[in-house]
């Protein structure tokens, strides 16, 4: 018995050795006794019912971790390693309480964006602090009371992808931020009050207008961190130095070429408006996660689609098409995202739609929950048809409500000393409104920036049943010759199992073999009818983009290879009821002059749509500096032929080539290979016309060997 007395008291002093050894609360840091508290409240929520003084240390310790998430992440001392750690330690935290609330749900309401923050948790948030060692920030006025949240409007089929629930439950921690509430009660209008300002300042851009582009002033271009290989342009480095000054808002609108999409991603980096969310046409929507990919690497990009079933929830940049958005508008505006771009912003200027109540809505939302988030409007053509157009852009920006300007606008205007009934209001009015962020610029503005003539890839998402049958001849295609393939090198007595090396001499050779079956074929399927196939699929989206860039710039010249392909881009123009004339081979020389003179003549005829094959020579449409290639041609030759027709001489804007490619199939490999034969076709261009014959079979027979190549890498790999 004395013996475990003596056992026991020496276990009680190794304890009391231990405590000693422990480093006071104060040298711990923040993290650990958030840690502390979080298991207190756990085992107090296991023993119900749950008591005030538990909830409101639940609130607070919730507060804390997400103050702490904020802080770790905007530390730009903090290496990579560092910071991964400390945020990996406060998930830790924040899955204690996630389990704790699963316990009691009623917990969660305290993290609601209108939840009350007593006198006992500002309290206690000063004491846990001052046990971390940590200095406590003078205590803030009293807080205004909470505006009301945007309603988001809800439709019966609306959708919440399951990954988004699971981001949800690993970090439902969102308390309000009253700093953007705090903002609205300041831009209350004093001087003004009364007087009707919209009208104004609306009629500002007409009356006091300079004949220049409306373009804020921007800083000179500072250093921007882009991604290796890629360097950014003066004009649009401007905009990334703004916001890294810290500027929020912009209507950018930039004429299309000009690269608006590179600006508006940088300028995200450089505000860390992370989680971002990007609503665009559905036609680009493919390109935008293309671009994320491009110019900021780091970033995780996801793409929703239907319901999106296939979301990342987790991502860092969220695309999603004007087409869907009423499907996905409730999580959305509970994300937390903390900046927002829309593309083609135009689409909103209806604001009784059911589009732009919804990006409004958003909008909106997003403003209640974050602290001067970034908001971009992008588009070519702010104004449509009247300058009553610019109100929904205004006010996704934040710059005015329905009734009055707000924020920085109303101070700006209050501080001119003017009101409406003064001469000089409108002229000042309008730079009010101009330094609010819009950027306008020119081809002609930024000509030294840009080269002469660049070729711009577009990839767009096929979808449907087209996009399905696409796939799978493009997978039986692939079968063919891995068959073909295998029975060749059964015949020369080469191994054959799967996982050989591949012989690309041999492969080579198969190819060769499935090219002249297929150029010798009547029916069935082959790799000219798959790119047949792909262009007609490609045909409706490369028409929308057309139509969106003669909305934007004016006259667009559209060329196709197939007639069925000119056919459904021709209706798509008339559907919309777009005016054009087309240019084909089996016109007489009467009726081609005469479509000609309509494209470049008649203002109102805004696209001419062209063959590769009969209108790639020989035509001056200078009138234009933006072509949109809605197929590929096998050759660069045929490609710089089709792109000359606009890029002559007398040509004073640098000339843009859109390139239509179908993303995920066949169509991206033969966009490489034309590139990469771009030193056969110049050669072809000075007279050696065999060469362009032979870098077109060139291209078909890479395009049939990278087929059968990936599809042998596929199988070793399965």
């Amino acid at each position: 018995m004395a013996r475990a007395a003596q056992r026991g008291s020496g276990r009680a002093r190794t304890g009391n050795s231990g405590a000693q050894r422990r480093r006071p609360r104060s040298e711990q840091g923040l993290i650990p006794v958030l840690a502390d508290v979080a298991r207190d409240v756990d085992r107090a929520v296991q023993r119900p019912p749950t008591r005030s003084t538990v909830r409101t240390k639940f609130q607070v310790v919730a507060l804390l971790v997400r103050e702490e998430r904020a802080r770790v992440m905007a530390d730009a001392e903090l290496s990579s390693a560092k910071r991964t750690e400390e945020l990996k330690r406060l998930d830790g935290v924040a899955t204690m309480l996630a389990k704790t609330a699963a316990r009691d749900t009623s917990l969660l309401e305290l993290l609601a964006e209108d939840a009350r923050v007593t006198e006992a948790a500002r309290e206690l948030k000063v004491t846990l602090m001052r046990d971390a060692g940590l200095d406590v920030p003078d205590e803030p006025e009293p807080e205004p009371a909470a505006t009301p949240v945007a309603t988001i409007p809800m439709t019966p089929t609306h959708a919440v992808p399951p990954s988004v629930l699971a981001r949800q439950r690993s970090n439902p921690f969102l308390p309000p931020d009253f700093e953007a509430a705090a903002e609205k009660i300041a831009g209350k209008p004093r001087r003004l009050a009364g007087w009707e300002l919209l009208e104004p300042l609306f009629r500002s851009f007409e009356r006091a207008a300079t004949g220049a582009p409306a373009c804020m002033e921007l800083p000179e271009p500072g250093r921007v961190s882009a991604p290796l290989g890629r360097n950014l342009m003066p004009h649009q480095a401007q905009v990334v130095e703004a916001t890294a000054r810290g500027h929020r808002t912009f209507l950018l609108a930039d004429e299309p070429g000009l690269g608006k999409t590179a600006q508006a991603l940088l300028a995200a980096q450089a505000a860390n408006a992370y989680p971002l969310l990007v609503v665009v046409p559905n036609v680009v929507k493919t390109n935008w996660a293309h671009e994320v990919g491009l110019w900021t690497p780091q970033r995780r990009v996801t793409v929703v689609h239907g319901d999106g079933e296939k979301v990342d929830g987790f991502a860092d940049v969220v695309v999603v098409n004007y087409e869907i958005l009423d499907r996905h508008v409730g999580w959305l505006g509970n994300f937390g995202f903390r900046g927002m771009v829309v593309d083609e912003a135009h689409f909103i200027k209806n604001k009784s739609s059911q589009r732009s109540q919804h990006v409004l809505a958003l909008s909106e939302r997003i403003r209640d929950r974050a602290s001067r988030p970034l908001m971009m409007a992008l588009t070519g053509t702010p104004l449509i048809n009247d300058i009553e157009d610019f109100r929904a852009i205004w006010q996704f920006l934040g710059w005015i409500d329905d009734v009055k300007p707000l924020g920085r606008l109303m101070a700006a205007l209050e501080d001119s000393g003017l009101t409406p009934a003064d001469p000089g209001f409108y002229s000042a009015a309008r730079s009010a409104v101009i330094d609010m962020g819009i950027v306008r610029r020119r081809k002609v503005d930024v000509v030294a920036d840009i080269p002469a003539r660049r070729v711009a890839d577009l990839p767009v998402e096929l979808d449907g049943a087209v996009a399905r049958s696409i796939k799978a001849a493009e997978a039986a295609l692939a079968e063919r010759l891995v068959g073909r393939y295998r029975a060749a090198l059964a015949a020369t007595g080469h191994d054959t199992s799967i996982g050989a090396e591949v012989d690309h001499e041999l492969a080579r050779r198969v190819a060769a073999g499935e090219l002249k079956d297929s150029s010798s074929k009547t029916g069935g399927e082959n790799v000219f009818t798959m790119v047949r196939r792909i262009g007609q699929a490609k045909a409706g989206l490369a028409a929308d983009y057309a139509a969106q860039l003669a909305r934007n710039v004016g006259k667009v010249v559209f060329f196709a290879r197939h007639v069925d392909v000119m056919d459904a881009a021709e209706k798509h123009f008339a559907d919309r009821g777009i005016r054009y004339s087309s240019i084909r081979g089996d016109q007489t020389t009467r009726v081609r002059d005469k479509n000609i003179k309509a494209f470049v003549e008649d203002p109102e005829v805004s696209i001419v749509v062209c063959s590769l094959m009969a209108a790639g020579v020989g035509l001056n449409l200078q009138v234009a500096s933006n072509l949109v290639l809605a197929e590929l041609s096998w050759t660069d030759a045929e490609q710089t032929q089709a792109i000359d027709r606009i890029h002559r001489i007398g040509q004073d804007e640098p000339v843009t080539a859109w390139r239509i490619i179908a993303a995920q199939t066949i169509d991206s490999k033969i966009a490489e290979l034309i590139d990469s034969k771009s030193a056969l076709a110049a050669r072809a261009l000075d007279g050696a016309d065999e060469e362009d014959g032979a870098s077109s079979t060139d291209v078909q027979l890479e395009a049939l060997v990278a087929l059968l190549v990936d599809a042998l890498a596929a199988e070793r790999g399965a």
